[in-house]
């Protein structure tokens, strides 16, 4: 009986042994992967580890810190338009009606290229009285030659002859006067009943208030037209930046920059503000969009760019996430300011240094749970 205890209690060693072995054999490669590919830890000493395969994961992609020439001073609500002597309205000479339009709003067009035709009254009082006083030009030189012919032979006094060439000089007058009247016109012509509205300047009509069949007279314009050159963008400058912000300084709208060419002194009672203009490169926006605009000086040595985006907050302080062998490394920083897309770093990072641009959020809190 002993013996055959013994012998069972052997067998049931040799089976916990064997089992044993098989467990650690076939999960080992898992804990073999696992000790591989770690997840992320929190950050210790400022050090996130990360491996390639967890960049990936993450999102990350990397931003060099480039020279910052300039600072953010202000950011402020805009309005882009043309400059005042950029457009020109077109305005009706005389009061008629639209018979024909020949362009639509938003179209470019040159100088002379006609934009409607407008029959109108006054059109054709002008013509007749063209048309008299070619008439009287015609008599009163005729008489002319006549009593002119008669002084000559003795027949009758210079005096009378000389009147008669006088009211023929001012026939004369009269017919010009007529025709210049009529040349000043676009599209006016002798015999015409009504002239022709052209564009005065090469632009794009950014206004057209014209309607075929609509009335019109000397005080509208049925068309604005906005020529070239560069742009005009207003903001309405606080108080307290009146005296940081001078001409001259340089402006950015996302990534269009201009140039500060006046600084208002007078403030709005109302808003405590006076009004700023910079001017941008033509083209390089829609003429009347309401945008932000930044107002940069000069930035202190040593300051760099990065994008926005690169910046994180751990325990309220403002950081960047800096590239190194293994992972990246917190890095408290002093901005200096931020302008569409971009800011600038015054303390905390140097030229060159590459800084994580994206997945900033997942970095931050990983950071906090140290």
């Amino acid at each position: 009986m002993k013996q055959n205890s013994w012998i069972l209690g052997g067998a049931a060693a040799v089976l916990l042994a064997g089992g044993g072995w098989w467990w650690m054999t076939s999960h080992a490669p898992e804990a073999a992967t696992a000790a591989t590919n770690p997840a992320p830890g929190a950050a210790k000493d400022g050090m996130i580890a990360l491996s390639t395969e967890q960049m990936h994961a993450l999102g990350l992609t990397l931003a060099v810190a480039s020279p910052a020439q300039t600072l953010p001073v202000a950011e402020l609500p805009a309005q882009i338009m043309p400059q005042p002597n950029a457009r020109v309205a077109v305005a009706a000479q005389f009061p008629g009606v639209i018979t024909r339009i020949f362009v639509v709003g938003g179209q470019d067009v040159t100088a002379g290229q006609p934009l409607a035709t407008v029959a109108s009254r006054d059109m054709v009082g002008l013509t007749a009285e063209l048309a008299r006083a070619r008439a009287r030009q015609s008599v009163a030189r005729a008489q002319a030659a006549r009593l002119g012919q008669l002084a000559r032979e003795g027949i009758i006094a210079p005096a009378r002859a000389d009147e008669a060439a006088s009211l023929a000089r001012q026939a004369d007058i009269d017919v010009g006067e007529q025709g210049r009247l009529i040349g000043l016109v676009p599209g006016g012509r002798a015999g015409g009943s009504g002239y022709t509205l052209t564009a005065p300047i090469s632009g794009r009509i950014s206004a057209m208030s014209a309607e075929t069949g609509k009335a019109v007279d000397p005080a509208m314009a049925p068309f604005v037209i906005d020529g070239g050159g560069p742009l005009q963008v207003t903001a309405q400058l606080p108080e307290r930046l009146l005296a940081a912000v001078k001409p001259g300084m340089a402006v950015r709208i996302g990534t269009v920059s201009g140039t500060v060419t006046a600084v208002g002194q007078s403030l709005d009672p109302a808003t405590r503000s006076a009004t700023v203009t910079a001017t941008i490169p033509a083209g390089s926006a829609a003429a009347g969009s309401a945008t932000s605009i930044g107002i940069e000086g000069q930035a202190p040595a040593g300051a760099v760019r990065i994008p926005a985006a690169a910046l994180g907050e751990v325990n309220g302080a403002k950081v960047v996430f800096v590239a190194v062998r293994g992972g990246v490394r917190v890095r408290p920083v002093t901005v200096g300011g931020q302008s569409g897309d971009s800011a600038v770093v015054l303390k905390g990072l140097a030229l060159g240094e590459r800084v994580a641009a994206s997945g900033v959020s997942e970095l931050s809190t990983l950071a906090g749970a140290n």
